[in-house]
């Protein structure tokens, strides 16, 4: 279980690099090559994606999301030098619990 919440964890990763390559191309005029960037960390993270073990695409997204949303706020802090506020912090536990639920309720 640790090995699908690493894989998640970096594949969210590679989608939030990606997008914000296209954020930081479109909206504040960096070079073209932001655009490279962009694709190839998307490719990475729809690859890692497929590497998680379960058997459908559709829970394996499920979990993802609450993964995606917390990995979004880490980036808000680490990358972007926003502080959390109490929502952000209600918002990701209550996400938490929800992954929680739907990972384990799902081992094999």
């Amino acid at each position: 279980m640790i090995k699908e919440i690493v894989l998640y964890f970096f594949a969210a990763f590679f989608e939030i690099l990606g997008c914000y390559s296209f954020w930081l191309y479109f909206k504040l005029d960096k070079p073209y090559y932001f655009l490279a960037l962009g694709v190839s960390s998307l490719i990475a993270f729809a690859y890692l994606l497929t590497k998680v073990n379960l058997e459908f695409a559709g829970r394996a997204y499920a979990i993802y999301g609450g993964i995606y949303i917390i990995s979004s706020l880490f980036w808000l802090y680490f990358v972007e030098k926003q502080d959390f506020n109490r929502w952000d912090i209600i918002g990701s536990l209550i996400v938490f619990l929800g992954v929680a639920v739907i990972l384990l309720g799902n081992q094999k």
